[in-house]
């Protein structure tokens, strides 16, 4: 006679533990059907199995969407990992083993600015590694995806995944040589009759610096506004105006002279750009790799 112990264990369908993660996701039946290929009702009907077999409610519905219950936010945060890693697992075993590909993504700018004239020395130095390089300000999901890691622009708020964030960054005044020998500037008050160039994606903008140095703002418009970063930076290197901006990715400008940092006092530090990845991947040999090969070009400060 077969004991207990031997019986086997009853695991929950794949589909159903795919709705409840989309779902818990975005909050919503909807928006997890659309992401899965499947109606609201097919979606509702894999919840309602899930949690008749768990015994336990998972979820809170409200006329706004879904939120999850203690029971369902534990869950949610076992079988999140227990789903990336049968997806690796499935990746390998379908990959070719001659080739171990990188899947970076990144936030345009820092794709364009800094990553980009710097991707010749890593594959200098790490021939055997395929790069692969997707950049949009999406947040895209790591598994469904296949990134391995996410160069992120913003506050660093993923409790769930491991961040690393770039150092020695500063949001600075830049301005073309040109444009600071006919408008000298020293003090946030010289700037408010100047051509300012506003970059609708950094953190900190014009009105935040002039309110920190006690300057009210300008009451004349923008010159010019950007949603992208070397928008911003490549109109400034054409002496269109007073850009405010990151050094880390006016970097190049910076040091070839392009671009002027005005008044360092204006300066200040800011937490704009992380490197974010399941804790898994860090495991993965070419992950190591590349945030090794990210801290020497960052410097000692950067911990992989």
């Amino acid at each position: 006679m077969r004991s207990a112990d031997d019986a086997p264990v009853v695991l929950p369908p794949l589909k159903a533990i795919q709705a409840f993660e989309q779902t818990a996701r975005f909050g919503n039946v909807a928006r997890a059907a659309e992401v899965l290929d499947l109606t609201p009702s097919a979606v509702s009907h894999q919840l309602a199995k899930l949690e008749a077999m768990i015994g336990r409610q998972l979820f809170f519905r409200t006329a706004r969407g879904v939120n999850l219950t203690p029971v369902g936010e534990q869950y949610l945060a076992e079988v999140s990992g227990i789903l990336h890693s049968l997806a690796v697992a499935t990746e390998r075993a379908t990959s070719d083993v001659s080739l171990d590909c990188l899947r970076l993504h990144s936030s345009p700018s820092f794709g364009l600015l800094w990553l980009m004239p710097r991707l010749e020395q890593f594959r200098e130095s790490h021939p055997d590694i395929q790069l692969n390089l997707s950049c949009s300000y999406e947040s895209l999901h790591f598994s469904r995806d296949k990134i391995d890691v996410d160069i992120r622009h913003g506050m660093p708020n993923w409790p769930s995944y491991e961040v690393r964030t770039i150092p020695n960054e500063r949001i600075a005044v830049m301005a073309s040589p040109r444009l600071l020998e006919k408008r000298p500037v020293s003090t946030a008050a010289d700037l408010l009759d100047s051509q300012l160039i506003l970059s609708e994606a950094t953190l900190i903008k014009w009105p935040q610096l002039f309110a920190q140095h006690g300057v009210s703002r300008p009451e004349k418009p923008y010159t010019l506004s950007f949603d992208r970063s070397y928008m911003t930076l490549e109109a400034a290197n054409h002496g269109l105006g007073f850009a405010l901006e990151s050094t880390l990715l006016a970097r190049d400008y910076l040091a070839r002279g392009d671009l002027v940092e005005v008044a360092p006092a204006l300066s200040a530090p800011i937490t704009a750009h992380h490197l974010v990845f399941p804790r898994a991947h860090s495991n993965f040999p070419r992950v190591r790799r590349f945030l090794e090969w990210m801290q020497k070009e960052l410097g000692h400060d950067f911990n992989y």
